[in-house]
């Protein structure tokens, strides 16, 4: 029998936007899960940037949500909700949550859970939703990106960017990236990118171009957003789609239209927690069917730079944005 609930949890809350060390330890009851929802006990939890806007106050949770931060953990089933069939208590699961992930226990709709995969620990299991939901939607559903295609992705040495290397290119794609320093350009190579740009140094938009025999890019992932965005419409390829889905370098950009028009050129992009319940369990079945088995398989594997305690969250913070790491980060909880 799974071990009987306690009354009350650990948690890390935010105790007013700021900087990191708003972040601190604090005592809450232990939720209770209402229909078609179950009850995590927590063994790991991601840490994304989404987390820390919500910290600095610029990114509320949405209606209903938890207040605390935290969008995507792995554990086992410690409570059912009424109506759940297709888990069990005890089971080992990670998933993605409408926020909470960073305490003792979880609440999540029982469809935005996934077995962990078999290869991989609880630890690494607690860094993939987030990732896999995010890369799906963008790079796939929203971009359309076929096999044999290329695919740039910008922040490559990203939890985001290392998750979208390693599937492209077990989809069959070619895949180039950009980062910061000759070590992340070459954490990307390993991870299977045929050709890692250092941002600082070089021309992506020229770079690519050469890569391509002049072609170009037929998908972008972008993470920066602002003056990237006319430099990367000119390196997409005749018919390409950018897909946009954070705004590190600005929210504006001056862009040609007619360049759009000419070439057929499609930009987009989404975020992903006010997605309604229903969409975000559509997306769930196709990670299972599409990239669950690519995990299993070993075609991707998540990539872990460095763990922290739960009660460390702040320090998790500072180095998430310090941009110095490679892959995720994530917080252990007991």
């Amino acid at each position: 029998m799974p071990p009987a609930l306690p009354e009350f949890m650990q948690v890390i809350e935010i105790t007013r936007p700021g900087p990191p060390d708003v972040l601190q330890p604090a005592r809450r009851a232990v939720p209770q899960p209402k229909a078609g929802e179950v009850l995590i006990r927590v063994a790991a939890a991601g840490v994304n940037r989404p987390d820390c806007l919500q910290r600095a106050g610029s990114y509320a949770p949405p209606p209903g949500a938890s207040d605390l931060p935290g969008l995507e953990v792995a554990g086992t089933i410690a409570a059912l909700g009424a109506g759940v069939t297709q888990w069990q208590l005890g089971d080992q699961v990670c998933a993605l949550t409408p926020g909470g992930g960073y305490a003792q226990f979880c609440l999540t709709p029982a469809d935005h859970c996934l077995p962990i995969p078999h290869a991989l620990s609880v630890i690494e299991a607690g860094s993939l939703p987030e990732t896999t939901f995010t890369v799906w939607i963008n790079v796939f559903e929203r971009a359309q990106l076929a096999a044999g295609e290329t695919l740039l992705v910008q922040g490559g040495s990203s939890g985001i960017g290392v998750t979208a290397i390693q599937l492209a290119r077990a989809c069959g794609n070619r895949v180039f990236a950009t980062a910061g320093s000759a070590e992340k350009c070459a954490a990307c190579e390993a991870l299977g990118a045929e050709r890692a740009i250092n941002y600082r140094t070089e021309d992506f938009g020229e770079r690519v171009k050469e890569l391509t025999a002049g072609k170009g890019a037929d998908v972008i992932l972008d993470m920066v957003a602002g003056d990237y965005v006319p430099r990367e419409l000119k390196c997409l390829a005749d018919d390409g789609r950018l897909s946009v889905i954070a705004l590190l370098g600005g929210s504006r950009a001056q862009i040609d239209l007619s360049e759009i028009l000419r070439r057929r050129l499609t930009i987009t992009g989404s975020t992903l927690r006010p997605r309604t319940i229903e969409f975000k369990s559509k997306v769930t079945r196709a990670l299972r069917e599409n990239v669950w088995p690519k995990i299993e398989a070993g075609a991707v594997k998540p990539v872990i730079y460095k763990t922290f305690p739960l009660a460390e969250a702040a320090a998790a913070h500072t180095l998430m944005e310090s941009g110095a790491h490679i892959g995720k980060i994530v917080l252990l909880v007991e």
